[in-house]
This record gives C-alpha cells, sequence and structure tokens, in this order.
C-alpha cells in the first residue's frame, strides 16, 4: 500500500469545511454530509480511482466558509500511477473550486496532520467602505479606522507560548488549549489589511476570535494592553467576537 501526501487548494465558500461530520458534530448550523466536505468529495473521488474505499487524513480542519492555499493531506492507495498521473487523474474529477497542486510518495508512516510541526493563517481584512465586488468572498469589510499600530501592540503580547483558552469556542475538556503562536505579521497592503498568524497548532475557531479582539483594538473598543488579562481570564467572553470565515486561508503546513 502506497502513501501520498497531496498539498491542494479550495475556495471553502460552498462546502461546510474540511471534515466530514456525523449529525451534532462541528458546525451547529448543520449536519455536514460528506458530499459538502472537501474531505468527504476526495474520498467519494479516490475510492472511485482506486474501486475500494480509501481514507484521507487532513492536517487539520477548517472551518464552513474557510479558504486553503497550502492545505496538506496524506491517504494510502494500491496504484501504478505515477504521482504526476494520479494527480492529473484527481484534477480531471474535482469542482473547479477544488485543486491538487502536488502529489508525492511519502513513507509509510507520514501522517499529514501528526507531523506537521507548524502552519500559517492570513486574514483578509478589507478596510474601506468602498466594496470590492469581485473580492467579496475573501474578505471581511471594515469600513472603520483602524489603528494599526496599535493592532500590532497587540498581536506582540499575543505571541508566544500561552493558554489560549479565551480565544476558542470549543467546549470544555481535557486537551490543553497551551498554543505557542510564533508571530502575528500586520500589513497594510493598498485598502486591505492582512493578518498573518503562524504558530504550532491553532484552536477550534482561535484565528477568527484572535480577529476579531485585534480588530476590537484597532477601533479603540479593546486597549492593547488588555491582550495579557484577556489572556490570564480564559474566559471566552473577555475576548473579541468571532469574525466571519469568508477573510480566512490556510496558506502553508510545514513539517520537518
Amino acid at each position: 500500500m502506497r502513501n501520498f501526501k497531496i498539498v491542494l487548494q479550495y475556495e471553502g465558500t460552498r462546502y461546510k469545511g474540511w471534515q466530514k461530520q456525523g449529525k451534532g458534530e462541528g458546525d451547529s448550523s448543520s449536519s455536514a454530509s460528506p458530499e459538502n466536505t472537501i474531505q468527504g468529495k476526495l474520498e467519494r473521488l479516490l475510492s472511485r480511482i482506486a474501486g475500494k474505499p480509501v481514507e484521507i487524513q487532513g492536517s487539520g480542519r477548517t472551518d464552513a466558509g474557510v479558504h486553503a492555499y497550502g492545505q496538506v493531506a496524506n491517504f494510502h492507495m494500491d496504484t501504478d500511477d505515477t504521482p504526476e498521473a494520479l494527480m492529473e487523474k484527481i484534477n480531471s474529477y474535482l469542482p473547479e473550486d477544488i485543486g491538487v497542486i502536488s502529489v508525492e510518495e511519502v513513507p509509510e508512516r507520514f501522517h499529514s496532520r501528526l507531523n506537521a510541526k507548524s502552519k500559517t493563517y492570513r486574514y483578509r481584512v478589507l478596510n474601506s467602505a468602498v466594496p470590492h465586488i469581485f473580492e467579496r468572498r475573501y474578505v471581511y469589510q471594515v469600513p472603520e479606522h483602524l489603528d494599526m499600530e496599535a493592532m500590532r501592540r497587540a498581536a506582540i503580547l499575543l505571541t508566544g507560548s500561552h493558554d489560549f483558552k479565551a480565544f476558542t469556542s470549543a467546549k470544555k475538556g481535557k486537551k490543553s488549549t497551551v498554543r505557542t503562536v510564533d508571530s502575528i505579521q500586520i500589513d497594510r497592503v493598498g485598502d486591505e489589511i492582512h493578518f498573518t498568524f503562524s504558530g504550532n497548532g491553532f484552536l477550534y475557531h482561535m484565528v477568527r476570535i484572535l480577529m476579531g479582539t485585534l480588530l476590537e483594538v484597532g477601533t479603540g473598543a479593546k486597549k492593547p494592553e488588555d491582550m495579557t488579562a484577556i489572556l490570564e481570564s480564559g474566559s471566552r467572553e473577555c475576548a473579541g467576537p468571532l469574525v466571519p470565515a469568508c477573510g480566512l486561508a490556510l496558506m502553508e503546513v510545514r513539517y520537518s
């Protein structure tokens, strides 16, 4: 059985996220049938190619509506195809909003999630009162003036190893909520502001709640120095709102 690692891109607008789910799991708005998830769609396609069931593992979940420029996944399959031929075959069946950009054969024990060392996400904010019609699926529009320096000072306080319990929507559990955020970079690009988050892992909704909190700092609703107290509180109510998924994209997953 050969093990294949793929890198794929997708526009998440019409999907219920990466992971196929049973009723009551994940997104509370509905149960995500396999047909409406990236994982489910890929597994059906790969199973058709292989002639028997194939399971695929992603580097991590992306929420409903979140995009990916560099999601990584792996699957085991018996095939005589070269990686190049397999990629061509997969892409010939995929819809236009999902595409595999690389395929390589990897050692048997490689696991896209367990072996991942760090990830980078980017959130795009359209900081203008004028809408960008053709970018509306990929940006969150915030017309108010945003204080870039205040947000950067807040971002510094959020980097490093912390308990990010206040920055997740996940229900209380036994799993650790300590994560290491290596950097939060904030750049103005025309009338957009790009927030780039890199770290060893992110909790459920963590990037989108960090974003909501940083935007509150940008508008003056919170102060940069409030970040320390929010982290120490461990309370979701102390952090900012959950911003829409449309502005978020998984950019890269890194391995040793």
